[in-house]
């Protein structure tokens, strides 16, 4: 197993899914309670990096983060060939997944529950807090973790903005390649099995809370606590 290869993909996954998770949920909400003109643009948009070849997202990422970017100009900041532009590359591909599950578990919630608590003095926040984010927690969940296991496993766009540097923007993945392209087959299988091993875990985790769900929705006067539409 490469350690440094194995941390450094711990690392791009955690600051990934810390942004999928912020910018996710505001997105969720946008497009699952606000009507607004060009919401089948935006969602679109979202959705791209999910039919679109990796490579093309990461060139995409080029001219959004390179020379001539305002991320670059203005900012005067510069993370092509960096692990935090892995951590982007991982973030932009694993943003739909995300979006896609929260936005189904807001529109799910019955908004008589929402009322109800505005009607008793609670403010939009309190609202948010103690009763969406609770009513939405299974889809929030599910999401962030699907698409955690993607970031995980990105390859192609991390490659285009981050490189394949040993020691600073070699990911799991990219050293999987490595392994295969040296012949290093007993190397790569370790790798491999690994991560093979964690995206089954997530998978799994993500069908129990499903059956979860399920079972207590289908118990004996248990009231449907989603709307749907």
């Amino acid at each position: 197993m490469n350690w440094n290869s194995l941390w450094l993909s711990v690392q791009v996954t955690v600051t990934a899914t810390t942004g999928i998770l912020l910018v996710g949920l505001a997105l969720a909400l946008l497009l699952a309670r606000v009507p607004f003109r060009g919401k089948v643009l935006l969602d679109t948009i979202i959705n791209l990096p999910l039919v679109l070849p990796p490579t093309v997202v990461g060139y995409y990422l080029l001219f959004v983060l390179g020379r001539g970017s305002f991320i670059r100009e203005q900012l005067n900041i510069d993370l092509l060939f960096t692990w935090q532009a892995a951590a982007v590359a991982s973030a932009v591909v694993g943003l739909p997944l995300m979006v896609q599950s929260a936005r189904a578990a807001f529109e799910d919630i019955e908004p008589e529950s929402e009322e109800a608590a505005r009607v008793d003095g609670a403010a939009e926040w309190q609202v948010w807090w103690y009763i969406t984010l609770p009513m939405a927690r299974r889809g929030i969940l599910a999401g962030l973790i699907l698409s955690s296991a993607r970031a995980l496993g990105e390859f192609g766009a991390t490659l285009m903005v981050a490189g394949n540097i040993p020691g600073r923007t070699q990911t799991l993945p990219l050293a999987i390649y490595d392994a295969v392209q040296a012949r290093r087959y007993d190397d790569a299988s370790i790798m491999v099995v690994g991560m093979t091993l964690l995206a089954f875990g997530c998978l799994w985790v993500v069908y129990r809370l499903g059956a979860a769900y399920e079972k207590r929705e289908r118990r004996p006067g248990s009231r449907p606590s989603a709307r749907r539409s």
